[in-house]
């Protein structure tokens, strides 16, 4: 029985690889507990000791010592005088371990030691894992995807079961059970089912950590990660230095023939790294960042930490990357705001407006000598506006027209000039026609009674039919004196 018993915790302590202490003390406990509720014992306290090389389990009794007159239970307080017996130095209030229980637990005894002693090797099993991979936040840890449940992957990392949420995750990676892969551990925390380990594929430390691993230089200090960005599964960017000029920041990264960047590619399942010089001015760190594409000229713009990046026609494309991703990735990693323009676009802008200010000063000089050489009877009636107005229709035709020669503009002018006098002309006669009709409204009185007369003078008095031909007459000859006159105050 001794000897089955210790097998039993050796055993024990090997299938859950813990420490052969603390499966001892959960079987003492385990033991103690089952004394407790088993009806023989009557309630007592009951102090186990199982002997680990042995085997031997001693179940003892506790009593209380106290003073002859305040005995109540008798089975788990003794008087001072009976304890004194037992050893002279105790006294009324110390415990004292006296008789023994025969080993023979019953069935009710056995099935609660089975679960205490099951619960307790959860707990300590709980605060091993707890205590092993709390320290672990912030690392890099090897795991195998065990399975896949709602989109979330589990991966065993040996004593315990990682969770690696949809958030975590890359969206270019396809995981399959019995997949081997590294993981950045982001949390380690308590909760009641026992620890909870949260790793992640998509973190940029996670990068860092393996640029660590493989580049000794890094990993030592020689070589510093100034910065990086990092669209997980897709493409990073990485900005090194070293304080040693003999010594090749991004040659180091990369290794002989890139075999040091291939295997943090490997482990990444092909994700582009590019590896650029850090730089303080922030010109060269820019146009390091947009690499592999060749940057003709930077201009910055320190207030609103924003820059303008002229790439050649051919380059922009290459610059800008898919959907943007390059450029993206540099604003990252620099922490400016940067704006990607080719080369002939921004010559192009600078041109148009400096052929637009020359066109429209012509135009206005064309205008004005078309208008000085007019014929003398279209120039008494231009004014000031009607020149402004001129003006701003043959703007408006050259910005309408900037593909027409000069033939064709002085074409429009001159049409536009005959519109212009045409237009004058018309009105003038309806000036005339209206003047006419006011003064056969005014010297004209139809008086048919004869009651009254025309205060200019009796002849123009309509009477009788007769009287009509001759105001015909005088409104004729009225007008014709008008249009005279007005012809000499235009001459004039």
């Amino acid at each position: 029985m001794k000897n089955e018993l210790f097998l039993a915790l050796t055993q024990l302590a090997a299938e859950r690889n813990l420490d052969q202490s603390i499966v001892v003390s959960a079987v003492k406990e385990a033991i103690a507990s089952a004394y407790r509720r088993d009806p023989a014992s009557k309630g007592q306290d009951i102090s186990v000791d199982v002997d680990s090389e042995t085997g031997d389990v001693i179940v003892k009794t506790i009593l209380n010592v106290k003073e002859k007159d305040n005995i109540e239970d008798p089975l788990s307080e003794i008087s001072e005088e009976e304890a004194k017996k037992i050893d002279k130095n105790l006294i009324a209030g110390d415990f004292i371990e006296t008789g023994f229980l025969e080993y023979n637990p019953g069935r009710i005894a056995a099935q609660t030691a089975k679960q205490v002693v099951l619960q307790k090797l959860r707990e300590a099993e709980r605060d091993l894992v707890f205590g092993q991979f709390s320290d672990k936040e912030g690392q890099v840890i090897t795991g195998t995807v065990q399975r896949m449940e709602s989109k979330n992957v589990f991966v065993d990392i040996g004593r315990t079961i990682a969770l690696m949420p949809i958030s975590e995750q890359t969206f270019y990676e396809k995981y399959r059970v019995g997949q081997k892969l590294k993981f950045y551990v982001t949390q380690v925390q308590r909760t009641v089912r026992g620890p909870e380990i949260i790793v992640s594929r998509t973190h940029p430390d996670l990068l860092r950590k393996l640029f660590e691993t493989e580049v000794p230089e890094i990993n030592s200090g020689v070589v510093e990660i100034k910065a990086l960005s990092r669209e997980a599964g897709a493409r990073s960017k990485v900005a090194v230095s070293s304080e040693d000029s003999q010594i090749d920041a991004v040659g180091a990264c990369v290794g002989l023939r890139g075999i040091r960047i291939q295997n943090v590619v490997n482990e990444l399942l092909g994700e582009k790294i590019d590896v650029i010089d850090w730089n303080e001015d922030p010109k060269i760190l820019i146009t390091n960042s947009l690499s592999p594409a060749s940057v003709s000229k930077v201009n910055i713009n320190e207030d609103t930490s924003s820059a303008t990046v002229i790439v050649p026609k051919k380059q922009l494309s290459l610059a800008i990357g898919r959907e943007g991703q390059n450029a993206r990735l540099a604003a990252k990693l620099t922490n400016w705001k940067i704006d990607v323009q080719a080369e002939e676009e921004v010559e192009q802008k600078t041109v148009i407006p400096n052929e637009q200010q020359a066109i429209k000063e012509q135009n206005t000089t064309l205008t004005k000598e078309k208008i000085t050489e007019g014929t003398p009877e279209v120039l008494p009636i231009v004014n000031q506006s009607e020149i402004q107005s001129e003006e701003i229709i043959d703007s408006e035709i050259f910005d309408e027209s900037k593909s027409l020669n000069d033939d064709e503009e002085l074409r429009v002018l001159e049409k536009e000039i005959e519109n212009l006098e045409k237009q004058e002309l018309e009105e003038e006669r309806k000036a005339k026609e209206k003047e006419t009709i006011l003064d056969f409204s005014s010297e004209e009185i139809w008086n048919i009674g004869g009651s009254k007369k025309s205060e200019k003078s009796d002849d123009k008095v309509i009477r009788f039919a007769e009287d009509i031909e001759s105001v015909k007459v005088y409104n004729s000859k009225s007008t014709k004196s008008k249009k005279s006159n007005k012809k000499r105050r235009t001459k004039s």
